[in-house]
């Protein structure tokens, strides 16, 4: 199984897409509980919800793998992202929702955890800049996009539910606040589906770490509560629920390339 998929782009935008993966290498499964096997907190089908991203122009890198691998949106020394709040590591133990994901006893040591960011994070992240420098060199600056999901009601990691839209800048250091209230903008232009700005969701690693304005790289994370796109019960794609949010994705990523 290829650890990723990239397709260039003819714009400046690049969009990264690291939590969609299910695949887990061999014997990896046979380590995971039941809850664990289950793969709860991927990004499900934000690959397809966001289809149109070719004839955008844009650049795409998605992960194949699970989160439950490695995280690649968390920084390789595994340090916090929200310091003093609920969260999950670079190699998770837990689900969002509290539940194990090894079985006892087989949870990765510090040994293999170090050999996974070898192996798995590390190339993503090597395509990522390579891809960053590359769009750089050819248009004088990039937008990288980072698309997540999660459930729309996650209580262990945030109270209630969250609005559709979920903007992270990292408080306006990844990303002009002049784009970021343009996005912002865009957004409160559809009344059903409600958009906030660096609240529970500030941005990634990958945000913050490649987010950098003054050298032409602008990033911004958005995380779309699943609930606009699929049935989170079941975990279904939802057509007639992406219908309507496609076109505001459509017209938030034109604003975004610029």
């Amino acid at each position: 199984m290829q650890l990723l998929r990239f397709q260039p782009g003819r714009s400046r935008l690049l969009v990264s897409i690291p939590h969609a993966g299910t695949h887990l290498p061999p014997g990896l499964a046979a380590r995971m509980t039941t809850a664990g096997r289950a793969l709860p907190d991927t990004d499900w089908h934000v690959p397809r919800l966001y289809d149109f991203l070719a004839e955008e122009g844009a650049s795409v890198l998605v992960a194949t793998h699970s989160r439950y691998v490695v995280d690649l949106n968390r920084p390789a020394d595994d340090g916090p992202l929200y310091p003093g709040q609920a969260g999950t590591g670079l190699c998770p133990l837990q689900t969002f929702d509290g539940a194990d994901i090894w079985l006892p006893g087989a949870a990765p040591d510090a040994a293999e955890l170090a050999r996974r960011v070898e192996q798995y994070w590390q190339p993503y992240h090597q395509q990522l800049r390579g891809a960053i420098e590359a769009l750089r060199e050819r248009h004088g600056s990039v937008l990288l996009w980072d698309a997540h999901s999660i459930r729309s009601r996650v209580p262990r990691l945030f109270a209630g539910e969250l609005p559709v839209l979920n903007f992270g800048s990292n408080g306006g250091r990844s990303c002009d606040p002049g784009l970021a209230a343009q996005l912002m903008a865009c957004a409160g232009r559809a009344p059903h589906h409600p958009a906030v700005l660096d609240r529970r969701f500030r941005g990634g690693h990958i945000t913050r770490a490649y987010g950098d304005p003054a050298r032409g790289v602008q990033a911004i994370q958005l995380e779309l509560a699943q609930r606009c796109y699929m049935d989170e019960a079941s975990g279904g794609y939802r057509e007639d629920l992406a219908a309507g949010i496609r076109p505001l994705l459509r017209e938030l990523i034109r604003i975004a390339a610029g």
